[in-house]
């Protein structure tokens, strides 16, 4: 699986005014960052096994991100889950992510998820320029196991945009009786269909994935490692 990343973004000059605590966090670790929302669908059909072995995999994600050294500096990561629409855990390096404990519960509002998602990238994107922090192009990973119960149509339509303009990179993944019609129409890249239930499989890939693409050089190309050891056909 290859994808090629137009790196860095370019900048904006500093904010004139700050607050005295504002950008506090990039003082001690100005690293380039490497920002991914988590679209994690928490409806009542992900109730006992599903969101249990979803829970594990997050821990696990964490894990491997703190073992590298680079990626644990530039790693950025944040959870939204929908079933409502609701940001579990704020951008942060996975020092500062603690996987929340997710309940599942309610329906599946995955449009208003993805246009919230989209909000929070250009806010933090914005963050980066006006403390002067370089950043990788923003991820934004899906997973659901059923079908949108909102308008899902413009969430669409602006991710396309998003990954066409090189702003995003989109990852839908489908989990159990997903409806993997809508996720294709969702983004240009085709939906993955998880293994079962295999969620720390899925996350440690994402996490090497991750590692890998906030080591890359300027310019490019990153070869992300194979789904293969997650993926059904």
């Amino acid at each position: 699986m290859t994808d090629e990343y137009p790196i860095f973004e370019e900048q904006e000059p500093f904010a004139e005014e700050e607050s005295p605590f504002e950008g506090a966090e990039f003082v001690d670790n100005p690293e380039p960052r490497c920002p991914c929302v988590l679209l994690l669908d928490t409806s009542a059909s992900m109730k006992g096994k599903p969101i249990d072995e979803l829970n594990e995999g997050l821990q696990a994600l964490r894990k491997e991100l703190l073992e590298d050294e680079l990626a644990s500096k530039r790693v950025e990561l944040a959870i939204v889950s929908f079933g409502p629409v609701r940001v579990e855990s704020d951008f942060g390096t996975p020092e500062f992510f603690e996987p929340p404990d997710l309940e599942a519960t309610g329906e599946t509002p995955m449009g208003s998820a993805v246009e919230h998602a989209l909000d929070m990238i250009e806010e933090r994107k914005e963050t980066y320029r006006s403390n002067g922090i370089n950043y990788y192009r923003p991820w934004v990973f899906l997973i659901t196991d059923g079908s949108p119960t909102d308008a899902w149509e413009n969430a669409s339509h602006l991710v396309k945009i998003a990954e066409q303009d090189g702003s995003l990179a989109f990852f839908p993944v489908g989990v159990q009786d997903a409806n993997m019609d809508v996720l294709a129409k969702l983004g240009t890249r085709a939906p993955l269909k998880l293994d079962g239930l295999r969620f720390t499989d899925l996350f440690v890939w994402l996490s090497r994935s991750l590692q890998r693409v906030s080591q890359s050089q300027f310019g490019t190309e990153v070869d992300l490692p194979s789904p293969s050891g997650w993926t059904s056909v």
